[in-house]
């Protein structure tokens, strides 16, 4: 079970309208976080009902129906006490609303964010702030991989917070450095787009086992089970079992695939753009090999490609996702600037930060290349795969 979205609940039954030329209302498409515009949701507007003629009563003198309701209290906005079913929809597209907070997600992000969380809240066992403690912390931030540049930052906002508070507890320290946290990380917060374009074509990339194809299937996935008609291309020609790797999930979420055994990753991708417009497809995910940024003649091929992607339409790619293995460090800050340098990023997706203690690499691309990140992994299953939030990562941090 996926919680990126709240799947829409079944439509209550319809209460009759009055015999009035007015659509009945229609109830918008829900969903989890806002990382979607969704063109897919919805669901037809019911045809009005007659209302039934009021039985006449038993007396000697009845009095006379009372009037139908006026006309504009059927599509009138909603309230507070009324129902989220009985709201017009808006126009599409339109950035899905706020879900409650996500408990189940918390506990599981704390929980992967121990290993790095743990050598900082480990400073705030004193009962001092003093000098030692500023040194104690800026010592835990840099093994945290936040970087020289983000860990003078945060220890500048620190000070400065813990002046203006008048703060005289570690404990309230350790508060104002969640703000902090989430203040730097604020920037990388961005919804992604789907539904702008027909097809919206988003093109993934990433280094070799920093667990790219896997996102693509959850992402898959997602959009499939929000009614998103999916297209894949399998633009990873010549790794052994790239193509079947992708197939799987294909299969899985039945959505269809573009593939080709050793052909031109860049004939597959604009092979896969013309089909998704010709067979109506709403997205199409292109998967491209991995590589790393010091391969050059793999990065001009990757530039390549989104040459052609561009040829097959002429606004795609329309997201460049880069996904980048958290255990990887200050190299992953290397990895985003190579790679937006050469294909210009729109989003990233940080996975495994589950098994590094080196998550303050969030804060260092924040302060350097403050590229958005639009899901953070925590763990192998579907439900470890979320949009990132600024608050809760700093809060599961130093929680």
């Amino acid at each position: 079970m996926f919680t990126f979205f709240k799947k829409k609940p079944a439509s209550p039954v319809e209460p009759p309208a009055p015999p009035v030329d007015a659509p009945a209302a229609e109830a918008p498409a829900r969903s989890g976080r806002g990382w979607l515009r969704n063109p897919f949701g919805g669901k037809p507007a019911a045809e009005p009902v007659p209302a039934p003629e009021p039985a006449p009563e038993p007396a000697p003198a009845p009095e006379p129906a009372a009037p139908p309701p006026a006309p504009a209290a059927i599509a009138a906005a909603p309230t507070a006490e009324t129902a989220p079913d009985e709201a017009p929809e808006p126009a599409v597209p339109a950035v899905l609303a706020e879900r409650p907070p996500r408990q189940g997600w918390m506990d599981r992000l704390r929980q992967g964010l121990r290993k790095t969380g743990s050598s900082l809240t480990t400073v705030f066992t004193g009962t001092r702030i003093d000098e030692q403690l500023y040194e104690e912390l800026e010592e835990a931030l840099l093994l945290a991989d936040a970087g020289v540049k983000a860990t003078t930052a945060l220890l500048a906002d620190l000070r400065r917070r813990v002046k203006d508070a008048r703060a005289t507890d570690p404990a309230a320290v350790k508060a104002l450095l969640v703000e902090a946290v989430a203040g730097m990380l604020r920037p990388l917060e961005k919804p992604l787009v789907i539904g702008e374009h027909q097809p919206t074509v988003v093109m993934v990339a990433g280094v070799n086992g920093a667990g790219k194809t896997t996102s693509i299937g959850k992402l898959t996935r997602h959009l499939a089970d929000h009614q998103a008609k999916v297209l894949l291309a399998a633009a990873d020609t010549f790794r052994a079992a790239a193509r079947e790797q992708l197939a799987v999930w294909a299969d899985r979420n039945l959505v269809e695939i573009v593939t080709q055994q050793g052909g031109d990753p860049a004939a597959v991708c604009f092979d896969a753009v013309n089909a998704g417009r010709a067979r109506g497809k709403d997205v199409v995910l292109v998967d491209t090999a991995g590589r790393l940024p010091t391969q050059l003649h793999l990065m001009e091929e990757l530039k390549k490609i989104r040459r052609v992607i561009a040829k097959a339409d002429a606004s795609a790619p329309h997201e460049v996702l880069l996904v980048i293995d958290g255990n990887t460090g200050q190299n992953a800050l290397a990895q985003v600037k190579a790679f937006d340098d050469a294909i210009g990023l729109t989003g990233l997706v940080v996975t495994k930060l589950d098994g590094t203690a080196k998550g303050g690499v969030l804060c260092a691309i924040a302060q350097e290349r403050p590229v958005p990140v639009y899901f953070i992994g925590v763990g192998e299953k579907l439900e470890d795969l979320e949009t990132f939030d600024a608050r809760e990562f700093a809060q599961a941090l130093l929680g």
